[in-house]
C-alpha cells in the first residue's frame, strides 16, 4: 500500500523472523497464466486508464483481470476510494508482482493529486499468494512522497495476528505521523463510518468471513449492522431523486438548491483556488450541513467561508444520488463512447444527453458549464478539464452495484473530459 508500510529491507531488519509469520491457507484457485513480462519501461509507459476494457493483448489485461484493485468513487469525507482485495491474488508463480506494482502506482498516478484513501481488504493472504520481501522492497523504493503526502487514511478490514506483527516490527520506520493514518477494520459494518458499503464490490468470501466472524461472537458482543434504508424525511435533500426534488421545489426549479447554493458561492470564492475539488472537508462540518439540509434549514456558505466544504457538499449530492446525474440507461453507451471516431463525438453526446429527463439534464448543464468556468482558470487553480474528469467522473456515473472496476472508470472520466472539452456545442 502506501511506501511507509513498504519499508527497505536492509540487513538490520529482522527478515528471518517476517518469514516465519504463517498464514494461513485457503484453497487453491485455478488461474490462467500471465503473459510474458514487460520491462519496467514498457509497463510504466503503456498505462491506459481509459482502455475500454483492457482487451488481452493490452499490457496490464493480465493483471486488471484479477479485480485486485479498484476504485470506489468518494468517501464520506470527499476523498477518493482506492480498494485492494488480497483474496483476488493467484498464487505467486502466477502473478507478474512486479506488473502489479507499476499498475497499482499507475492506478494511483491519476488520484495522488488529491486527498485519497486506501481500503485493504486483508482476508485472502496465504503463504500461496503474498508478495515477496524483495516486491516490498521495490515497492518502497517506487512509491515516493507524492504518493504519501495526500493520503489521509488506510483502512486494514479484517486485520490478522500476521498484519499487526508485521506493522509491530516496521514500526521503528513507520512515521508516527502515518502511523495516526492506519486503522484496523474488523467488521465491514465499521466501514459505514468510512464509505457506504453498497458502493464498493466487496468480493463475496470476504462477506462470508465476516459473518462468520459474526456468528462466532456472543450476542452481547455482536458489532453494530448496517442500519436498513428508510424513506426519506419530509425535508430530505440528500440522497433524494432528482425528480422528487424539483416536485418539492415551489418554483419547480429542475436544478437541486444544494447545486445553485454551492455552485453560486463557489463562482464567487472558490474560481482561483488551488486545488479546489481536491482537498477533503472536516467530517463534522459536512455531516452538519447535511443535517441543515435535510431538516430544510437554509444554508449560507458565505457565512461558512470554507470553499472546501461547499466543493465536498457537492460532489457528495451528486454521489448519493440514487440514480447517477448521467443515469444507468446511458451507462453502456458511456463506458463504450470510445469507439465512437472522434468527428461524431458531438452529435452522439447531444444524443446521449437529450434522451436524460429534463431535471437531469439541465442540472447537468449547470454543472457543467461551470466546472467550464473552474478550467478558464485552470492556471490558478490547476484544475484542467482532465483534472476535472478525475474528481467529478465517478460522480457522474456508476454502474448499478455502486462501485466500478478501473476497466469502466477510464472510460467514464474520458467521457467526461470530453464533455467538458465539448461542452460549448453539445450545449447549444
Amino acid at each position: 500500500m502506501s511506501s511507509e508500510l513498504l519499508v527497505d529491507l536492509s540487513e538490520e531488519v529482522p527478515t528471518p523472523q517476517l518469514e516465519q509469520l504463517k498464514l494461513a491457507t485457503v484453497e487453491d484457485q485455478q488461474w490462467p497464466p500471465d503473459e510474458s513480462p514487460l520491462s519496467k519501461s514498457d509497463v510504466s509507459q503503456q498505462f491506459d486508464a481509459a482502455s475500454p476494457h483492457l482487451p488481452w493483448d493490452h499490457p496490464f489485461y493480465d493483471i486488471a483481470r484479477h479485480q485486485i484493485i479498484e476504485v470506489a468513487g468518494d468517501d464520506n469525507f470527499g476523498r477518493k476510494v482506492i480498494v485492494f482485495n488480497a483474496c483476488r491474488m493467484p498464487p505467486q508463480h502466477q502473478l507478474d508482482h512486479h506488473k502489479l506494482l507499476m499498475y497499482l502506482k499507475g492506478t494511483l498516478d491519476q488520484y495522488v493529486e488529491s486527498d485519497y484513501t486506501l481500503i485493504y481488504f486483508h482476508y485472502g493472504l496465504t503463504s500461496e499468494n503474498k508478495p515477496s520481501l524483495s516486491w516490498l522492497r521495490d515497492a518502497y523504493r517506487e512509491f515516493d512522497r507524492k504518493y504519501k503526502k495526500n493520503i489521509k487514511a488506510l483502512y486494514i478490514v479484517h486485520p490478522t495476528m500476521f498484519i499487526k506483527t508485521l506493522l509491530i516490527l516496521f514500526k521503528p520506520i513507520i512515521s508516527f505521523k502515518f502511523g495516526r493514518k492506519i486503522n484496523y477494520v474488523s467488521y465491514l459494518s465499521e466501514l459505514e463510518n468510512v464509505v457506504k458499503c453498497d458502493q464498493l464490490v466487496i468480493p463475496a468470501c470476504v462477506k462470508e468471513y465476516d459473518n462468520k466472524l459474526r456468528a462466532s461472537l456472543k450476542p452481547t458482543a455482536q458489532p453494530p449492522m448496517s442500519p436498513p434504508a428508510s424513506p426519506p424525511l419530509p425535508n430530505q435533500v440528500f440522497g433524494v431523486s432528482l425528480a422528487l426534488l424539483r416536485q418539492r421545489s415551489p418554483d419547480g426549479d429542475p436544478v437541486p438548491v444544494v447545486m445553485t447554493d454551492t455552485i453560486t458561492f463557489l463562482s464567487e470564492q472558490g474560481l482561483e483556488i488551488e486545488g479546489i475539488f481536491r482537498r477533503s472537508a472536516n467530517v463534522t462540518l459536512v455531516k452538519d450541513v447535511q443535517l441543515r439540509y435535510n431538516s430544510g434549514a437554509t444554508v449560507n456558505f458565505s457565512e461558512m467561508e470554507d470553499v472546501h466544504l461547499a466543493a465536498v457538499i457537492l460532489k457528495t449530492f451528486l454521489r448519493e444520488l440514487p440514480e447517477p446525474l448521467l443515469t444507468y440507461q446511458l451507462y453502456n453507451d458511456i463506458v463504450n463512447f470510445t469507439s465512437v471516431p472522434s468527428e461524431d463525438q458531438v452529435t452522439a453526446m447531444k444524443t446521449l444527453i437529450e434522451s436524460l429527463p429534463e431535471e437531469n439534464r439541465i442540472s447537468l448543464r449547470y454543472l457543467i458549464t461551470f466546472l467550464a468556468e473552474v478550467s478558464a482558470k485552470s492556471e490558478v487553480n490547476k484544475m484542467t478539464n482532465s483534472n476535472l474528469a478525475v474528481v467529478f467522473g465517478p460522480n457522474l456515473l456508476w454502474g448499478r452495484d455502486n462501485a466500478m472496476s478501473l476497466s469502466a472508470i477510464g472510460p467514464i472520466n474520458n467521457f467526461t473530459r470530453t464533455l467538458l472539452d465539448q461542452q460549448h456545442l453539445v450545449f447549444t
